[in-house]
Protein backbone atom coordinates (compact mmCIF):
# COMPACT_ATOMS: atom_id res chain seq x y z
CA UNK A 1 0.00 0.00 0.00
CA UNK A 2 1.24 3.39 -0.86
CA UNK A 3 1.32 5.81 2.27
CA UNK A 4 1.94 9.01 0.17
CA UNK A 5 2.70 10.51 -3.11
CA UNK A 6 4.30 13.68 -4.51
CA UNK A 7 4.96 15.87 -7.25
CA UNK A 8 7.75 18.36 -7.76
CA UNK A 9 6.10 21.72 -8.93
CA UNK A 10 7.62 24.93 -11.19
CA UNK A 11 5.14 27.17 -9.94
CA UNK A 12 3.73 26.39 -6.88
CA UNK A 13 1.05 29.27 -6.72
CA UNK A 14 -0.34 28.33 -10.07
CA UNK A 15 -0.37 24.69 -9.19
CA UNK A 16 -1.39 24.84 -5.67
CA UNK A 17 -4.22 26.83 -7.11
CA UNK A 18 -5.26 24.37 -9.54
CA UNK A 19 -5.43 21.72 -7.14
CA UNK A 20 -6.74 23.21 -4.66
CA UNK A 21 -9.85 23.70 -7.47
CA UNK A 22 -9.34 20.37 -8.38
CA UNK A 23 -9.36 18.07 -5.52
CA UNK A 24 -12.24 19.75 -3.64
CA UNK A 25 -15.34 17.61 -5.48
CA UNK A 26 -13.30 14.67 -4.17
CA UNK A 27 -13.27 15.93 -0.27
CA UNK A 28 -9.46 16.75 -0.86
CA UNK A 29 -8.29 19.59 0.45
CA UNK A 30 -4.58 21.05 2.20
CA UNK A 31 -4.01 19.57 5.85
CA UNK A 32 -0.36 21.31 6.19
CA UNK A 33 1.14 23.66 4.15
CA UNK A 34 4.81 25.15 5.16
CA UNK A 35 8.08 26.55 3.94
CA UNK A 36 11.04 24.57 5.22
CA UNK A 37 13.76 26.46 3.98
CA UNK A 38 13.95 29.83 2.04
CA UNK A 39 12.46 29.68 -1.39
CA UNK A 40 10.73 26.37 -0.86
CA UNK A 41 6.78 25.70 -0.47
CA UNK A 42 5.36 22.36 0.42
CA UNK A 43 1.64 21.70 0.43
CA UNK A 44 0.10 18.63 1.73
CA UNK A 45 -3.12 17.13 0.35
CA UNK A 46 -5.42 14.42 1.83
CA UNK A 47 -9.07 13.38 2.66
CA UNK A 48 -10.38 16.36 4.81
CA UNK A 49 -12.39 13.36 7.21
CA UNK A 50 -9.40 11.54 7.57
CA UNK A 51 -6.65 14.43 9.00
CA UNK A 52 -3.81 12.94 6.76
CA UNK A 53 -1.74 14.30 4.00
CA UNK A 54 -1.08 11.58 1.37
CA UNK A 55 -0.63 13.86 -1.99
CA UNK A 56 2.05 16.25 -1.51
CA UNK A 57 3.61 19.66 -3.87
CA UNK A 58 6.50 21.17 -3.49
CA UNK A 59 8.41 23.68 -5.88
CA UNK A 60 11.69 22.93 -7.59
CA UNK A 61 13.62 24.22 -10.43
CA UNK A 62 11.94 21.21 -12.68
CA UNK A 63 9.27 19.14 -12.46
CA UNK A 64 9.50 15.38 -12.69
CA UNK A 65 9.87 14.20 -16.40
CA UNK A 66 8.33 12.38 -17.97
CA UNK A 67 5.17 13.32 -17.06
CA UNK A 68 3.35 11.11 -14.23
CA UNK A 69 -0.33 9.75 -14.31
CA UNK A 70 -2.21 10.08 -10.83
CA UNK A 71 -5.52 8.95 -10.60
CA UNK A 72 -8.01 9.86 -7.27
CA UNK A 73 -10.80 8.24 -6.11
CA UNK A 74 -14.05 9.63 -6.51
CA UNK A 75 -17.27 8.68 -4.57
CA UNK A 76 -19.62 8.44 -6.96
CA UNK A 77 -19.94 9.19 -10.32
CA UNK A 78 -20.91 13.31 -9.58
CA UNK A 79 -17.62 14.09 -8.30
CA UNK A 80 -15.67 12.78 -11.27
CA UNK A 81 -17.63 15.16 -13.00
CA UNK A 82 -17.32 17.93 -10.76
CA UNK A 83 -13.47 17.22 -10.66
CA UNK A 84 -13.15 17.74 -14.52
CA UNK A 85 -15.44 20.93 -14.14
CA UNK A 86 -13.45 22.33 -11.51
CA UNK A 87 -10.09 21.40 -12.70
CA UNK A 88 -10.74 22.64 -16.36
CA UNK A 89 -12.28 26.33 -14.76
CA UNK A 90 -8.72 26.43 -13.08
CA UNK A 91 -7.07 26.26 -16.11
CA UNK A 92 -6.56 22.12 -16.61
CA UNK A 93 -6.14 20.93 -19.91
CA UNK A 94 -8.47 18.00 -21.02
CA UNK A 95 -7.56 14.73 -21.37
CA UNK A 96 -10.00 12.98 -21.74
CA UNK A 97 -13.84 14.14 -20.53
CA UNK A 98 -15.82 12.24 -17.98
CA UNK A 99 -17.09 9.13 -19.23
CA UNK A 100 -17.11 4.90 -19.08
CA UNK A 101 -14.05 3.39 -19.75
CA UNK A 102 -15.48 -0.06 -20.26
CA UNK A 103 -12.21 -1.57 -21.82
CA UNK A 104 -10.70 -1.39 -18.05
CA UNK A 105 -14.10 -2.66 -16.56
CA UNK A 106 -17.93 -1.84 -17.08
CA UNK A 107 -18.00 0.71 -14.36
CA UNK A 108 -14.87 2.17 -14.77
CA UNK A 109 -16.23 6.16 -14.91
CA UNK A 110 -13.17 8.83 -15.16
CA UNK A 111 -12.04 11.71 -16.24
CA UNK A 112 -8.59 13.20 -17.17
CA UNK A 113 -6.87 16.56 -16.60
CA UNK A 114 -3.47 17.70 -17.63
CA UNK A 115 -2.39 20.00 -14.39
CA UNK A 116 0.01 23.54 -15.14
CA UNK A 117 3.55 20.94 -15.17
CA UNK A 118 1.48 18.59 -17.65
CA UNK A 119 0.73 15.62 -15.53
CA UNK A 120 -2.41 13.31 -16.12
CA UNK A 121 -4.53 13.31 -13.77
CA UNK A 122 -7.74 11.86 -12.94
CA UNK A 123 -10.68 10.82 -10.73
CA UNK A 124 -12.45 7.63 -10.96
CA UNK A 125 -14.93 6.00 -9.32
CA UNK A 126 -15.26 1.96 -9.98
CA UNK A 127 -19.44 1.97 -8.61
CA UNK A 128 -22.77 1.45 -10.61
CA UNK A 129 -23.80 4.57 -11.39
Amino acid sequence: MIDHTGLTVTDYAASKAFYDAALAPLGYGVLMAFQPAPGLWVAGYGELALHKPDFWIHNGPETQRPALHLAFAAPNRAAVDAFYAAAIAAGARDNGAPGLRPHYHPNYYGAFVLDPDGHNIEAVCHTPA
